[in-house]
């Protein structure tokens, strides 16, 4: 079974896939004219309605999708964490669709040509079938000729991927090389009968026996060449032969087509050229007679009704010559005068087609090719065009990475415009602001290995073209934007400045949702470095949401998300604060609720927090159950998370306390590293890399090579947070390289990491993700074992204070209290009789 890639739009690849299996065993399936829908249908509109028929619930859940990015795209703020999951499920409701139709029947095998073709969404499809295929009835075959692929997105760079596939084991690769003699042999038997025995292996020596140069020698050949095979020594010299033997009509009828692409229509080349349609009717059929450079085909399901005759350049060899031979603004105009041809057809409806309708997504992106390659003219009409395709892609395909795409050539042409052209630089902000939107899950700030989009100077454009526009609403989204782009590019410091500023401005708009969510992103960042302003923020937040109809009673999906975030976030503020008792009932009702969403999205999420709070009440059991949901629910989305990472690196840590699991701990400890470093997000990676450290300490304390490997984490961890400004995770990577140091009987180094860590928590207070009481009681440890006894002592007696004044927030349930104070580990040792052992 073959799927012939065509740039239908997001998923068609997959849903042709779905579609011909289901036929292929016999299912009732609807009958749609060409599987993605009739006239005036284009594939991005049709293939919800096309796969919510094949794929159980998928329908559902996509229209779910679709009013929560329709939400975020219209509040300018999209949950990123939240969206990525949506098209997780609909990529993996597709692969299982596929699988279980696989296994109703014999054993299949799909065969996907030109992989570098493919739609980003369906190549996710691909990627999940991959991972599930052992076992399973089902065979895949892909063709790629090595040219590249999609642009970069969930799934990544097309190579990346085949050698991630290679190097699992997931994919043997082969090298096709030339047509075999006896082939050869086969196609001059066929189609030259009478020509002489030595013929194929005079046009295998003469070719290599490159299917192009095959055909081209078996299309020259005459009786009276016999065996010999007269071919000019490139392709190039070939078709400038071609085209020099054309008279000067055919040949621009040739340079026309060939801009519009290796498919064409006699109409398009009829206006590009200027000459009447019949004329070119006419010459096209001649042309196609000798079979040399064109001949005729099918024309492309988004021209079905149009009036013109559809021509394809026999090799895309020979196609490619033809285009790239002509000069930069040959090409450049003849794109413009097809866009212009095409435009006319996009806004009046389809060239014959009996009166204006909505053109398909087809002919807007055929389209949309041409306005992108026709330089000045076009760049107007090409910001509108990609930005209408990116949202549609968006919203209707939930297909962020091909939206992606749309978004970069909307900007690169609103760029162009002069300043004072109207709405240029309101497009600008939409475009940027979409954008980031959609790449929100995958920022990488200061650590880029794949490139990508550079978030921060695109977040400050918009926020200067906004300004520009002089409009309240605008400048308070794009000021919030650049808030969270300085969070992952410059750090905490310079990212709490433009989030606090981003909420003046909400407050002055007397908009209660652009002061609700940026209240939420304000409290939930300033608690990084004052837990105190944190809790304010996110108090203010919760009561409002509490006392304004606006907020509570609203479906919209993007507050839901923030209030989620907020509820969450205040629990564990509380427990980061030492109120203990009231974050663990608050962080359970959160989890509880969560658990009945349909989606379900920020789940993994609070489970890390409500894990955090039960190690530190000494709930081991609970903490794993809890760590071990999140790690399950997340593994279900096939795709890397930095919250999955995190929740890895605790269940380690957990597993770390008892001598039995140690192997096990590190383990966990070196999969949640690995797949840290491939999300790194610049709050959770470097917890994420002092919890590995911690386990290796605790795993083989007196092994040199572990003790090194854990000081070297730790060192990173501090000379990152130095420009991140993750003084939280400074201040547990110095305790670190303390208790390294202290192990090794290097007391001079343990004492100073450990004053380093003491002066950063005197002069930043209780920090999140940090126990205030372990600082102080590893700290005494390294006074100790460098003999400074009233020092150590005078810090563990700070350290037991603590615990006590947490304990206190648990007065009102004693069996926590009574847990927190003895089964929690740490505690135990520093309430202890002997608490230097």
């Amino acid at each position: 079974m073959r799927a012939d890639l065509s740039g239908r739009g997001s998923y068609a690849v997959a849903c042709e896939l779905v579609y011909r299996l289901a036929v292929l065993r016999r299912r009732q399936v609807p009958r749609w004219r060409r599987v993605l829908g009739g006239a005036g249908k284009g594939a991005v509109q049709s293939l919800p309605e096309v796969l919510g028929a094949l794929v159980p619930g998928l329908g559902p859940l996509w229209a779910a999708g679709k009013q929560v990015t329709e939400s975020a795209l219209r509040a300018g703020s999209m949950p990123g964490d939240s969206l990525v999951p949506w098209q997780q499920t609909v990529v993996s409701h597709i692969a299982d669709a596929v699988l279980q139709l696989a296994r109703s029947g014999p054993p299949v095998v799909l065969v996907v040509d030109d992989l570098q073709r493919i739609d980003q969404g369906s190549l996710s499809v691909l990627h999940a079938l991959v991972q599930r295929l052992p076992g399973e009835p089902l065979s895949l075959v892909v063709g790629y000729d090595g040219t590249g692929g999609p642009a970069a997105g969930s799934v990544g760079d097309l190579d990346e991927l085949l050698r991630r596939w290679s190097s699992h084991g997931r994919l043997e690769r082969h090298r096709l090389e030339g047509l075999p003699l006896d082939a050869v042999t086969t196609l001059v038997t066929g189609r030259l009968p009478h020509a002489p025995a030595g013929l194929p292996d005079a046009i295998v020596r003469a070719t290599g026996g490159h299917p192009l140069l095959v055909g081209l020698c078996l299309e020259a050949w005459l009786p009276e060449h016999g065996t010999s095979v007269p071919l000019p020594e490139t392709l190039s010299e070939l078709v400038e032969g071609w085209l020099a033997g054309l008279d000067a009509q055919d040949r621009e009828i040739i340079l026309a087509a060939a801009v519009q692409g290796r498919t064409f229509l006699s109409s398009t080349v009829a206006e590009v050229t200027g000459l009447p349609a019949d004329v070119v009717l006419e010459r096209l059929r001649l042309l196609a007679r000798s079979r040399r450079m064109i001949v005729g085909c099918a024309k492309p399901e988004w021209a079905a009704d149009d009036q013109a005759d559809a021509y394809s350049f026999g090799y895309g060899a020979v196609w490619q010559v033809v285009y790239r031979g002509q000069t930069d603004e040959q090409r450049r105009s003849r794109h413009a005068a097809i866009a212009s041809a095409l435009g006319g057809a996009s806004e009046g409806g389809a060239s014959g087609g009996g009166g204006a309708r909505t053109p398909s997504t087809g002919r807007r992106l055929e389209w949309a090719r041409h306005l992108e390659f026709g330089g000045v003219p076009c760049y107007e009409q090409s910001a509108v065009v990609h930005y209408e395709l990116a949202r549609n892609a968006a919203v209707e395909g939930l297909a962020f990475a091909d939206a992606e795409r749309y978004c970069q050539i909307a900007i690169t042409a609103s760029r162009a415009l002069p300043h004072d052209r109207p709405d240029r630089d309101r497009r600008l902000v939409a475009a940027i602001e979409l954008l980031l939107c959609l790449t929100e899950v995958n920022w990488r700030g200061l650590h880029t290995p794949g490139g990508g989009p550079e978030i921060d100077a695109l977040a400050a454009e918009a926020e200067q073209a906004a300004a520009r526009v002089a409009d309240p609403a605008l400048i308070a989204r794009t000021t919030l934007l650049r808030g969270k782009t300085l969070l992952v590019t410059r750090g905490l410091v310079p990212s709490l400045e433009k989030l606090g500023d981003a909420v003046a401005c909400a407050r002055r708009l007397d908009d209660p949702v652009a002061l609700f969510v940026s209240l939420v992103e304000y409290g939930r960042q300033v608690s990084k470095r004052r837990l105190a302003a944190g809790l304010a923020a996110l108090r203010e937040a919760e009561e409002r949401y509490a006392t304004d109809p606006a907020l509570g009673g609203s479906e919209d999906p993007v507050l839901q998300h923030a209030r989620n975030l907020a509820e969450m976030q205040l629990g564990i503020t509380l427990h980061d604060s030492g109120e203990l008792g009231d974050a663990h009932a608050r962080l359970l009702r959160c989890t509880d609720r969560l658990r009945t969403e349909p989606l379900r999205a920020e789940l993994p999420i609070a489970l890390n927090y409500l894990a955090q709070n039960q190690l530190l009440l000494g709930l081991t059991d609970d903490a794993e159950r809890t760590l071990r949901e999140a790690r399950e629910f997340a593994g279900t989305r096939g795709a890397d998370s930095a919250w999955h990472a995190y929740n890895t690196a605790l269940l380690a840590f957990l597993c770390a306390r008892e001598p039995a699991r140690r192997e096990e701990a590190v383990a966990l400890a070196e999969q949640a590293w690995l797949e840290t470093q491939r999300t790194w997000l610049a709050n959770l990676n470097p917890i994420v890399r002092n919890l590995y450290a911690d386990v290796l300490l605790q795993a083989a304390p007196q092994d040199d090579k572990a003790r090194e490997l854990v000081e070297r984490l730790a060192t990173d961890t501090y000379l990152e947070t130095q420009e991140t400004d993750m003084v939280r995770s400074e201040i547990a990577a110095q305790l670190l390289r303390s208790r390294v140091a202290t192990v090794s009987g290097n007391t001079a180094d343990a004492v100073r990491h450990a004053e380093s860590a003491l002066t950063r928590l005197a002069e930043v207070g209780a920090m999140p993700a940090l126990r205030t009481e372990e600082v102080y009681f590893y700290a005494a440890h390294a006074f100790h074992a460098a003999g400074r006894a009233t020092e150590a002592d005078a810090l563990l007696q700070r350290s037991r204070t603590e615990v006590q004044r947490k304990a206190a927030s648990l007065d009102d349930t004693p069996d926590l209290r009574r847990s927190f104070l003895t089964a929690e580990p740490l505690n135990a040792r520093i309430l202890g009789s002997h608490p230097y052992e």
